[in-house]
């Protein structure tokens, strides 16, 4: 793996790693100083302009708002109206971006045992590029992570592989979950294995076990992030999108990544105990909702009656809340309670996210964690 400085000066030695420095990502439940996310505008994404997933995007930002600063970047010809709807405390900061996937296009945080911060700089090419990527161009989104490191005042490691931040889930104690479906499909890395993949994240990671589920949710346009599907909410425990429909292709996918999470032995040595989250729906998007949108060669269409990958398990882990997506009037309440459960010490907060979803996501995909460091 060949790493850079925030310099730029080649490092391609191995101890010029993060890992090798020291660094490593820390789990999404530990303290934060900030929240990161993007302002939605593409039109060929969002109907009737963005207006409605604004105010989605509003309520998210609010909502995390409570225990830590949150940062919004905006393109320049949305930066007056954001700033007007969004609450004062909210820091809106010109930042221009082709879409408003955070997760995605922002940075990885590290952080050092000697408090420093730094970030890793992947490659991303619209989940796929030409060979079923979501949008052309993504110009904008590829220089975010350099911006907020020069905003910052912090390390990047540029490491020149594909890699999205919902891709990947971490414990902070050495264990990372992905699924296959994403980091091996041949439209992200088609020239690293398996091995070498393995060697990339625990090199920019700081991480030691690696466990490997098959796919993701069913129909995620993301090729299955494993943020869709499960995450870590403590060392030691995932939570695990369920369906208990067996004619329901996510019925298999669940069971099947039920079996990887189970038969798992983290970094620690620890089995998994896994907590099965109900999936919302099944979800698809209605005639009124996919009128309203841009119809252009180079985005991904949006029909009538396109089941959506509408998963609970897309939240945010904030400081004092867990943010949650209200998807499902008949099974909202069953996962709130669920999740308070799992967090007892934070307040869940449900917002409603079919808006987001529409767009091809849930709020883990729009924010992006800033991890406390001294």
């Amino acid at each position: 793996m060949t790493t850079r400085n925030q310099e730029g000066a080649p490092a391609g030695a191995c101890h010029d790693t993060p890992a090798a420095q020291g660094f490593a990502m820390p789990a999404e439940f530990a303290p934060h100083d900030a929240c990161w996310m993007l302002w939605p505008q593409r039109p060929d994404n969002w109907r009737y302009g963005a207006k409605p997933a604004q105010q989605a995007f509003i309520e998210v930002a609010t909502a995390i708002a409570e225990s830590e600063t949150v940062f919004v970047g905006v393109n320049d010809d949305q930066y007056e109206n954001a700033r007007v709807q969004l609450p004062d405390h909210i820091r809106v900061v010109e930042l221009s971006s082709n879409d408003a996937w955070m997760r995605d296009v922002g940075p990885t945080f590290l952080t050092h045992p000697d408090g420093r911060l730094a970030m890793v700089d992947w490659e991303f090419n619209a989940w796929g590029g030409l060979d079923g990527g979501l949008y052309f161009p993504w110009d904008k989104d590829r220089r975010i992570r350099t911006k907020i490191a020069e905003m910052l005042g912090v390390a990047r490691f540029t490491v020149p592989v594909m890699l999205e931040g919902g891709a990947i889930h971490v414990d902070g104690e050495g264990t990372l979950i992905t699924t296959e479906e994403c980091l091996l499909n041949a439209n992200r890395n088609p020239d690293l294995t398996k091995a070498q993949m393995e060697r990339v994240l625990r090199e920019s990671l700081g991480v030691e076990t690696i466990i490997w589920i098959p796919r993701g949710c069913y129909r995620d346009e993301t090729d299955g992030h494993v943020d869709n599907l499960a995450c870590f909410v403590a060392p030691g425990e995932v939570v695990l999108t369920w369906c208990d429909a067996p004619d329901d292709p996510q019925y298999a996918i669940s069971r099947e990544a039920l079996d990887v999470l189970e038969s798992a032995i983290d970094a620690r040595g620890r089995s998994l105990k896994v907590h099965k989250l109900p999936q919302p729906g099944p979800l698809y998007i209605a005639e009124d909702e996919a009128s309203g949108i841009d119809r252009l060669s180079h985005s991904h269409p949006r029909q009538p009656g396109d089941r959506m990958a509408g998963s609970y398990v897309n939240f945010y882990i904030g400081n004092e809340v867990v943010v949650m997506p209200l998807l499902d009037p008949q099974r909202d309440d069953q996962a709130r309670e669920m999740l308070q459960g799992l967090f007892p010490t934070r307040r869940v907060v449900g917002v409603p996210a079919r808006e987001i979803l529409l767009g091809g996501g849930n709020i883990h995909c729009i924010t992006q964690q800033q991890p406390r460091c001294r």
